[in-house]
């Protein structure tokens, strides 16, 4: 009989231990494969971005993202060159630092194969003169510089249009204006193309010319207020809208979708309005 009870005993003991065992592997299994899940649910995204106000923005989505299981990686631009060749070549992910119009001008003429992906805000061009507090006090004659980016060019016409300028042509595309289609100038107005976009704080600065047209990033970034020290600013109606770039195809990608989503949140919207003062304006489309 006690060799028979200790039989059982022994037996009921193998038994827990066995399921012990079997219920610490399944639970180890179980935490190994949550740990795999969670590697594969990570992504990296990679994107290119002028300083100011684009890679600040990024910056200010990045834990947000994160929590979304994006971990944001941004790579920090001072032209407009290599943003589009690094994302066309496969180095970026996406790019944020351009406006619709420029894009478009560099697919054509480089071939690239990138697409908008949405719209996150507008940086209105304003024109600043060290010579004069207003528009009305340039005299007959006056210089104005503008960039040598042949797709501002129809934008910074279109403002001098709407100052009362310059008189466009009739029925032109005038994000496609050049100086060629401005048909009056009642000033005489000498509208020089200079420099890169980049170099025309340099020349207000410097006080050349008699104003110069400047465009919000680069103003922002040199400590300028493009609301307070501007003598005109574009409008909120412009179409120059910044946008997420992308190579063809990826911006049906899930966490491209959740980039543009996120920079268009109410929290970002809310930065972007507080940190710069309605000197760079959110748009939600």
């Amino acid at each position: 009989m006690k060799k028979l009870l200790s039989f059982l005993l022994l037996s009921v003991l193998v038994l827990a231990l066995a399921a012990c065992g079997t219920k610490d592997d399944a639970n180890s299994s179980s935490d190994e494969g949550t740990k795999d899940d969670e590697t594969k649910e990570k992504v990296t995204l990679k994107v290119g971005a002028s300083h100011t106000p684009h890679a600040e923005i990024l910056k200010k989505a990045k834990p947000i993202l994160e929590k979304e299981g994006i971990e944001l990686e941004i790579e920090e631009y001072q032209d407009y060159v290599l943003p589009n060749e690094d994302l066309n070549n496969g180095d970026l992910d996406a790019n944020y630092f351009q406006h619709i119009p420029y894009l478009e001008q560099k697919v054509a003429e480089e071939g690239y194969d990138l697409v908008n992906a949405g719209g996150i805000h507008i940086e209105p061009i304003g024109i600043y003169s060290k010579k004069y507090k207003s528009l009305d006090e340039l005299p007959d004659g006056a210089t104005i510089l503008i960039s040598n980016s042949i797709p501002d060019h129809g934008r910074i016409l279109s403002l001098l249009e709407a100052q009362g300028l310059i008189k466009l042509k009739d029925g032109i595309d005038k994000t496609k204006a050049t100086l060629d289609d401005i048909v009056e100038n009642p000033k005489n107005l000498k509208i020089e193309a200079t420099d890169a976009p980049e170099m025309m704080v340099t020349y207000y600065e410097n006080e050349e010319g008699d104003a110069v047209v400047i465009n919000s990033n680069f103003a922002i970034d040199a400590g300028i207020n493009p609301v307070k020290d501007s003598i005109a600013i574009e409008g909120s109606e412009s179409p120059y809208v910044n946008i997420i770039a992308v190579r063809s195809g990826d911006e049906n990608r899930e966490e491209i979708k959740k980039l543009v989503e996120v920079l268009r949140s109410k929290e970002i919207q809310d930065f972007i309005l507080e940190e710069w003062g309605g000197s760079v304006v959110p748009v939600s489309e």
